[in-house]
């Protein structure tokens, strides 16, 4: 017998919002009790610049979660603390590798209840931290947006979250969308299946569009500098100045040292989806691709999860949508619906239209991570060279990426040969980033079932030359020379229609 088909109430998932709340998040803790943590966070961009956050916090009391009562007070109690905890690390000259109780036991216990863990994520930062401003207007709405907290105050801050809460949003009517058209290859109601997957298809153009009004509000050097380092965790953060990550300690003082990845897009429960009912297998990167027995043999679904970064991020969703995710694997059959039905001309190139959509997708995320990460580190590395040591003192992810890179810099200064340019960059999540996303991108094309697609979605656009016909003496090559023509900047997120080359237009399925 077939498992069911998932319920979304029962894993507190709304058809309308998605894995936003279908409750607003609140702007303020009832109860007079806590004070002291809204008091703080209200504060936080004026304690960090003024470098009195970490005396505030060290002597702020312990309070007790017993006040907290509905879910939004829990994961309004959550966003704080973990605001609260990231300024309290990286607000310094120099990171601090604990954190006092006063955070660490709230935190502990909150996270314990909404099943995450207790480290700013994606959840903390987007999905629990927006309001609307007109409540009759819809969440996917950037317009209507606006974030309840900041480390900095800044527009191009409140911006960077509020494009992945307006993606989250346009994409919530994907979800039980897909649950219909899972439903329909049971029955085998191909027209019902190539209905889904062509609105699906044009839903995920729309999340491309909403993508690319990154670069509107949201400044690629102000969010290296300023924004990203807050958005560290503790794991494979020894170059950042935390070797053994961050202890969290208890009421006595004591505590050991633990380990988190900090907020990252792959923490997104609606891209795992996409990626689950499409029947697409990310491997850990770097692993190749097996070339043995062929797709069809797997069942035409995603094989079993393995220990890959993309796994690992589901620990850092709320506890019921990575349950959510788990039960969606056990009944997607929409690759293989579409395997053994080859004759079907529509039901292929609706399928593959949606491949090529979230192909598409992960290339602006990839030309977003050049944008936003990329270039800004190179540009601020060779500004560094001529600076004091003393300018150059404080330590965070933004310092320890810029000298990692500077380490594989070439005899002339210029950083990064070709195999391995991107490799020392990590990520918010504390991953290698280039190379993950690329292989993310190219793992989606994978399940294509016509030729055509698979040839489109694995094309490239070839590196021009500078037409320097007298091929002149070697001069330090730009950030831009050294950016392959796959990552031309793109507006975005580091993490979200067809990708057109030059003189093409965008076809329409």
């Amino acid at each position: 017998m077939l498992p069911p088909i998932p319920v979304l109430a029962d894993y507190g998932i709304s058809p309308t919002h998605g894995f936003l709340p279908d409750v607003l998040p609140l702007t303020r803790l009832p109860d007079p009790y806590y004070n002291k943590w809204e008091f703080i966070v209200a504060n936080l961009q004026g304690l960090i610049l003024s470098k009195r956050l970490r005396g505030v916090v060290d002597r702020l009391p312990v309070l007790s979660t017993i006040g907290l009562e509905h879910d939004a007070e829990w994961r309004r109690a959550y966003s704080l603390l973990t605001f609260m905890a990231h300024g309290y690390i990286w607000g310094g000259d120099s990171p601090s590798d604990r954190l006092p109780a006063s955070i660490t036991v709230p935190l502990l216990k909150v996270s314990e209840h909404l099943e995450v863990l207790p480290v700013a994520t994606y959840a903390s930062l987007c999905l629990w931290n927006f309001k609307k401003l007109f409540v009759d207007e819809p969440v996917d709405n950037l317009e209507n947006l606006a974030t309840l907290t900041t480390f900095t105050g800044s527009l191009d801050e409140s911006w960077f979250y509020l494009v992945s809460v307006a993606i989250e949003g346009r994409g919530a009517p994907i979800i039980p969308l897909m649950l219909t058209a899972i439903a329909a290859a049971r029955c085998d109601d191909a027209h019902m299946v190539t209905r889904c997957l062509q609105t699906f298809a044009e839903r995920l153009d729309d999340l491309g569009t909403l993508l690319q009004r990154m670069n509107e509000s949201c400044d690629p050097i102000i969010f290296y500098n300023r924004i990203r380092p807050f958005l560290a965790g503790s794991k494979n953060m020894a170059e950042a100045g935390l070797p053994n990550g961050v202890i969290y300690e208890d009421e006595s003082g004591h505590g050991t040292y633990r380990q988190y990845s900090g907020g990252s897009n792959a923490q997104s429960s609606i891209i795992q989806f996409f990626d689950i009912v499409l029947g697409i297998d990310h491997r850990p990167t770097g692993e190749k691709r097996e070339r043995s027995g062929s797709i069809s043999d797997r069942g035409g679904r995603a094989t079993a999860p393995k220990h890959n970064f993309i796994m690992e991020m589901r620990k850092y969703m709320p506890g019921p949508h990575a349950r959510f995710l788990k039960d969606v694997q056990s009944i997607a059959n929409i690759r293989e619906y579409v395997e053994d039905h080859p004759s079907d001309t529509q039901l292929c190139i609706a399928y593959d239209a949606c491949l090529s959509m979230l192909s598409a997708l992960r290339d602006k995320h990839i030309a977003i991570v050049t944008r936003y990460i990329v270039v800004p580190s190179r540009e601020v590395r060779a500004r560094s060279r001529s600076r004091s040591p003393a300018a150059t003192r404080r330590m965070n992810l933004a310092t320890a990426s810029r000298q990692s890179q500077s380490r594989t810099s070439g005899p002339q200064g210029i950083a990064y040969q070709a195999d391995t340019k991107h490799d020392n960059l990590k990520g918010t999540g504390g991953t290698a980033l280039i190379s993950f996303l690329k292989q993310a991108r190219d793992e989606t094309g994978e399940p294509a079932v016509e030729d055509w697609a698979t040839r489109f979605m694995s094309r490239r656009i070839r590196a021009e030359g500078k037409n320097d016909f007298f091929m002149g003496k070697h001069e330090p090559l730009s950030a831009e020379a050294v950016i392959p023509a796959e990552e031309v900047p793109v507006a975005g997120l580091a993490v979200r229609d067809v990708y057109a080359l030059p003189g093409e237009s965008v076809p329409k399925q």
